[in-house]
């Protein structure tokens, strides 16, 4: 795992516990799973990359606009899908078939399993082990630059 991998890890756990709440980007307060990565961000380099506009719980469904994942293309470097995930990896999922990719989370390990930290809706910041469910949906991989 990359430095900055190890570190976004790090981060990411400090945010566990944290209720979800869309749209937001507060640990403690509330975040869902975007506003998670926002805050990774924020504590790795600063200022966010670019302004997220408000967006819906649908989003991009109506026309199928992968906007999260042309966004993760335009901030993060893609991970080769042949090589072994590694903490510290940011995941994009698609939650059902034919759906747009529009669910983040950031790959950990925990006693040696592999877990994802993520703010899933009902449920607010937690680290989950990545099972076979989870893996299937995970369409793409990336690493902070």
């Amino acid at each position: 795992m990359s430095a900055t991998g190890l570190r976004a890890v790090s981060v990411a756990r400090e945010w566990i516990g944290t209720p979800y709440l869309h749209q937001a980007s507060a640990m403690g307060a509330g975040t869902d799973c975007l506003g998670l990565l926002r805050g990774i961000w924020r504590e790795l380099y600063g200022a966010e990359p670019e302004p997220v506009p408000a967006y819906t719980q649908d989003w991009s469904e109506a026309e199928g606009a992968e906007r999260l994942w042309l966004a993760a293309c335009r901030h993060l470097q893609i991970c080769d899908s042949r090589s072994a995930l590694r903490p510290g990896e940011v995941l994009l999922f698609r939650m059902r078939a034919g759906s747009v990719a529009k669910h983040l989370g950031l790959a950990a390990e925990s006693g040696g399993r592999t877990t994802f930290i993520h703010a899933y809706s009902g449920h607010g910041v937690v680290e989950s082990p990545l099972s076979t469910p989870w893996a299937r949906r995970v369409v793409a991989r990336f690493e902070f630059p």
